[in-house]
């Protein structure tokens, strides 16, 4: 019966890429170029104004990712950078195609990354979490911070403004790039993402850290109350309020969604450097990335409107 169990929610989890279809040149977009030098990298255009799409080599695999710059990018001010990753079993395409970032990016002057995460023998498009990804041999954080790397020799960007965000499975890489990369990453925010037992034990995180988690209660793939593979929601809001000394108690804010659900935003305030932890718990949503129309809430916007507040020493002046 556990067998039978963890088969329909792994089958599950491959279509949890989030909401929106694919455009109609995902394919082409998505057909790796060979790229056969291990130390450099291969950036073409796309058909969509300010998007390339770079292709490498690392660790001996095949990888790609699209970064997004705006047209009237201003180099004279802060130049951020966020990282959209993708749900298990989708694409940074699909996942560019609903976040809509663009317009986001466009009016605040910073640069999107979509990384893409890998494909093995076991395992659909994933990124390397541990949990139910345990048995993948990617190196994923260092895949990451390579790409941080290669954005700066193009890009004269704020280091020190570095933020993550995902979905589902990308949300657990989010998490676990603040354990390990927090030296590099200001602020992280998860859309029905949560961490897993192994990020959990292992999390080792160097400075305080801003975290964002939008979750649905009828989330039914990533479930608001854990698994055996996942920590619940509460468990991971209480590690970081306690990581970073929040108080704990919440200022809780109730707002009336389109359809008169009540969706609660629970912030921890007065955390070290002046950051704080928030939770945006919604009564009748399940596994997607949520928008004004369909929810009541924007992930996008609420996610760049917490993020933006902090760089690598707390709440930006």
């Amino acid at each position: 019966m556990k067998f039978v169990t963890l088969f329909i929610l792994l089958f599950i989890l491959i279509s949890c890429g989030g909401g929106g279809s694919s455009g109609s040149n995902e394919i082409a977009l998505e057909n790796p170029s060979q790229n056969t030098n291990s130390n450099s990298e291969e950036c073409s255009n796309t058909e969509t104004n300010g998007l390339l799409r770079c292709d490498l080599n690392h660790d001996n695999l095949e990888r790609y990712y699209f970064i997004y710059t705006p047209e009237n990018l201003d180099s004279n001010k802060s130049i951020p950078v966020l990282f959209a990753l993708h749900g298990y079993g989708s694409s940074a395409y699909r996942h560019l195609s609903y976040t809509n970032y663009f317009e986001i990016a466009d009016s605040n002057n910073f640069i999107v990354i979509y990384p893409q995460g890998a494909t093995t023998a076991t395992l659909s498009s994933h990124w390397n979490v541990g949990g139910w990804t345990s048995k993948s041999t990617v190196k994923d954080i260092e895949f990451i911070d390579r790409i941080i790397d290669l954005t700066k020799d193009k890009f004269q960007i704020d280091e020190s403004r570095l933020y993550s965000s995902g979905m589902s499975n990308g949300g657990y890489m989010s998490y676990s790039l603040a354990c390990n990369l927090s030296d590099k990453f200001a602020a992280i925010a998860s859309v029905t993402g949560s961490m897993t037992n192994d990020t959990y034990d292992e999390c080792s995180p160097s400075r305080p850290v801003p975290i964002l988690q939008i979750h649905g209660l009828i989330d039914l793939v990533v479930p608001y109350s854990g698994n055996s593979f996942s920590k619940s929601i509460p468990e991971v809001i209480d590690y970081w309020v306690n990581y970073n000394s929040c108080n704990t108690e919440p200022n809780r804010s109730i707002k009336t969604s389109n359809d008169s659900d009540l969706i609660i935003y629970d912030t921890y305030e007065n955390c070290l450097n002046n950051i704080n932890v928030k939770l945006i718990l919604h009564p009748v949503m399940d596994h997607t990335w949520p928008t004004l129309q369909e929810y009541g809430v924007s992930a996008s916007n609420e996610i760049w409107d917490f993020v933006s507040k902090y760089d690598l020493y707390g709440l930006v002046d």
